[in-house]
């Protein structure tokens, strides 16, 4: 697996769309795909040595690749990952964030959203959470759009062309589990009918899974 540009600065390499990048390299080939979206929980995951307190929040919507890259942080620190953290059981996880400051080390809870948004009861867990840096996986943008399109294209063995993941980019409703929806009805369509993987198959299916073939971005 190869990188493209710096993760730590976000410069593309010179090329007219920039690719996502790729963190770590792992010979496992276990992969999180970065861009603008999600570079910003990356940078917040790989400096876990400067967090002011040993415990983190790690938060985006189902399908983003959080648990991906709580794994990625946890082989790269050493640290503890708890996963849905936000559905756990809160004098557990108030000991969990005493622990990781007693031990020094780092604690990651892997939530759908942060507090407020996360109804947290306990007091006391609730002002530990509040001190916790907060690394955010946010909406996908076109790039990552494009580069998830690619790579479930490539591993499902999908002969899909250019011009319909350029047609596609567009419309897709900026969700990750709308892009993993299409993918699986693409390939369902087409080991089930044997058709090709065109554009007009994918209206198709967008205007099935979604109601729409326009560009979606405003909704």
């Amino acid at each position: 697996m190869r990188s493209q540009g710096d993760v730590t600065t976000g410069e593309p390499t010179a090329i007219q769309f920039p690719l996502p990048l790729a963190w770590p390299d792992d010979a496992r080939d276990v992969e999180f795909l970065v861009t603008d979206s999600n570079r910003r929980a990356v940078q917040v995951l790989q400096q876990w040595h400067d967090w002011p307190v040993r415990t983190a929040l790690l938060v985006g919507p189902a399908g983003s690749g959080r648990s991906l890259l709580a794994q990625v942080f946890a082989a790269q620190s050493g640290g503890r990952v708890i996963d849905d953290a936000d559905e756990g059981d809160e004098r557990a996880l108030f000991h969990a964030w005493n622990d990781a400051q007693a031990t020094r080390t780092p604690l990651l809870l892997v939530a759908a959203a942060a507090a407020p948004a996360w109804s947290v009861a306990l007091p006391d867990l609730r002002t530990r959470l509040a001190a916790s840096p907060v690394a955010e996986i946010g909406a996908p943008d076109e790039a990552l759009v494009r580069a998830l399109l690619e790579r479930g294209f490539a591993r499902r063995r999908l002969d899909a062309r250019d011009d319909l993941i350029d047609w596609l980019v567009p419309r897709l409703p900026r969700r990750h589990q709308a892009v993993a929806q299409m993918l699986d009805g693409l390939e369902q369509a087409a080991l089930s009918g044997r058709r090709r993987v065109t554009i007009p198959l994918a209206r198709d299916l967008l205007a099935s899974l979604f109601g729409t073939t326009e560009d979606p971005t405003n909704a």
